[in-house]
């Protein structure tokens, strides 16, 4: 079953001709092969959709499609069945080479973009917390010294292309199934950069680029977590003459801390407790990002309490304040006693009175009363 054109393209059937054109081009772009290779159907979308537009781009088949549907249309001779041309066709027919080429993807077929690259870097959760300055070392494509990136050899200049005359784009006129179309695009001769190397760099052999140690400063920001990267435009490969360099993506890793784990921009620090610093109140000493601290430990604290020191946590990333620090308490029973130290904890148990144990969530002590019953 064939869908409606109007929804294919996702326009209302009021649509003028601008507001068609504009909802195909969306859809070239969204669906084109180079950009959507994720979805095994996108072809076969873009195929219905290039149907839809020739059929309502065109005044009479849109109305005879918005008077018979589809029956109108096989009275009119059909339509094109677009499932034997390929992509690069079927836009060439349609918008020529411009709409396909540089300025439907900024970047389009000329000269090739430089190659990222990709450098870890591991901090400890304090470096995190803090921010740090780090400087990077690596091996990049970068101009060539000898000829200063131009590719000609030294004491020569490029020459302005002569099949472009130096513009770096020629017109050509090709014919498809739908006629002669006049084309605009990248020229083969110099790959968009209007100007070709008639003696080459021996350095480079007229590439302009070679491979150097490189050295770059970065700012790693307050908050940053594992797994997040800083991207630094233009600090990569550098590319072809006529081309952008590509871009620099600081990998970042965040080393476990002993006392410290992290929860989004909260930290977590599971503190031990004897029963006897538990139930008698505790000063305990707690790591910080900011270093250790001491902090009161209130009486009679539970298994899995949970002790919120606000402000105290990761600051937050590209915004104002700090999490929390949460101290989980985890209280320790004793073991492998001695007798007399068994005596003694039944000794304490007989003071004790149901008053003592009322309110406890954990039930840890009353347990623990149970045993030495």
């Amino acid at each position: 079953m064939k869908r409606d054109y109007y929804e294919v393209l996702g326009v209302p059937r009021g649509a003028d001709d601008k507001e068609i054109k504009k909802a195909f081009r969306t859809l070239a772009r969204e669906l084109h092969p180079d950009v959507n290779r994720h979805d095994p159907d996108a072809e076969a979308k873009f195929k219905e959709a290039a149907e839809a537009y020739e059929v309502l781009s065109d005044a009479d088949s849109r109305a005879a499609y918005d008077r018979f549907g589809f029956d109108g249309l096989k009275q009119r001779g059909g339509f094109h069945d677009f499932s034997q041309f390929s992509f690069d066709d079927i836009i060439r027919s349609f918008f020529g080479e411009a709409m396909f080429g540089e300025d439907m993807f900024g970047g389009g077929r000329a000269a090739s973009r430089g190659r990222d690259i990709a450098i870890p870097v591991e901090l400890t959760l304090r470096e995190a917390a803090a921010g740090v300055k780090r400087e990077l070392e690596f091996e990049a494509t970068v101009a060539c010294e000898a000829c200063g990136g131009t590719g000609a050899k030294p004491g020569t200049e490029r020459a302005t292309c002569t099949a472009c005359n130096g513009a770096g784009r020629v017109r050509s006129v090709t014919r498809t199934a739908f006629g002669q179309f006049m084309q605009t695009g990248v020229c083969g001769a110099c790959r968009g950069a209007g100007s070709v190397v008639e003696e080459a760099c021996a350095a480079c052999d007229g590439s302009g680029r070679t491979v150097a140690a490189r050295k770059v400063s970065v700012e790693i920001p307050a908050g940053i977590a594992d797994g997040q990267s800083i991207r630094m435009p233009g600090q990569g490969d550098l590319g072809a003459i006529g081309s952008a360099p590509g871009d620099l993506y600081v990998h970042v890793s965040v080393a476990p801390d002993e006392g410290l784990g992290r929860d989004g921009d909260d930290l977590i620090h599971h503190l031990k407790l004897t029963m006897v610093q538990a139930a008698v109140g505790h000063k305990a000493v707690i790591p910080t990002i900011e270093g250790d601290e001491e902090v009161d430990i209130r009486p009679g604290a539970q298994p899995g309490d949970v002790i919120v020191l606000k402000g105290r946590g990761m600051p937050r990333l590209r915004s104002r304040g700090r999490g929390e620090l949460r101290l989980v308490v985890d209280v320790m029973v004793p073991h492998d006693l001695t007798q007399e130290q068994k005596e003694l904890l039944r000794e304490f148990e007989e003071t004790t009175s149901d008053k003592n144990y009322a309110g406890g969530q954990g039930g840890l002590f009353n347990r623990i009363r149970a045993a030495f019953k």
